[in-house]
């Protein structure tokens, strides 16, 4: 048994769609509106959520980048979009599955079984990584240099492990804005800002760098000292 978020504005098929998981021993809770299927996950996150991109509020592609932004927790699209090209962009943006509407009970059980068991299998393994003194555990959102905690915030941390999963390669500026603050534009002073910070807690600077090296007119890589 999984708790399920159904994120639903038609009443007729979120009925149904809590009906049919309710038969099959689901826990289900539901929203009409992304702000409230937001404040869901936030408050009390849910093992899976059902989300149905035309909600009143918010187009449902943006609401997905929101809930990237606060959770990993497994998403399963329901759209009647079928085209290939939106399917794509809703994967990239942070769908783990999609339904194109109509779809049948067992369809959606089938899908839903399999996020679950694919969510369940990683949280068996730690998510370490690792960059010389550096090391990241993703589960337990923390990070230590050297054997020695650092304090970092919410947003540091999820800068400092986009850049060390890809460490030794230069990332844009313009993909850790979309990536890490799940922005489509915005100011780069923000991200310096925050690699500022993260330098001071990792005992550098940017003239002398020893983990976060800026190339000009490029971007960011993150590379342990040799």
């Amino acid at each position: 048994m999984a708790t399920v978020l159904v994120v639903e504005d038609d009443e007729f098929v979120r009925s149904a769609l809590i009906h049919e998981l309710a038969r099959r021993r689901h826990a289900v809770r539901s929203a009409g509106c992304a702000l409230d299927a937001l404040r869901e996950i936030s408050q009390n996150p849910p093992d899976a959520v059902i989300l149905d991109l035309g909600l009143p509020d918010l187009d449902g592609a943006e609401a997905l980048r929101m809930v990237r932004g606060i959770s990993d927790v497994p998403v399963i699209v329901a759209t009647a979009r079928d085209e290939e090209s939106e399917i794509v962009r809703l994967l990239e943006i942070g769908a783990d599955d999609y339904l194109v509407k109509p779809f049948s009970g067992d369809h959606l059980a089938a899908r839903l079984d399999a996020v679950l068991r694919r969510a369940r299998s990683a949280t068996l393994r730690p998510r370490l990584l690792d960059a010389g003194g550096l090391r990241l555990d993703l589960d337990r959102r923390a990070a230590t240099l050297d054997g020695v905690p650092l304090s970092l915030t919410r947003r540091e941390f999820d800068l400092l492990a986009y850049l060390a999963a890809r460490a030794d390669r230069v990332v844009s500026r313009r993909e850790l804005l979309t990536e890490v603050w799940q922005q489509s534009y915005g100011d780069d002073q923000t991200i310096d800002v925050h690699l500022s910070w993260l330098r001071r807690k990792l005992g550098e600077s940017a003239a002398v760098p020893r983990y976060l090296h800026t190339v000009r007119g490029v971007g960011v890589m993150l590379s342990a000292p040799r």
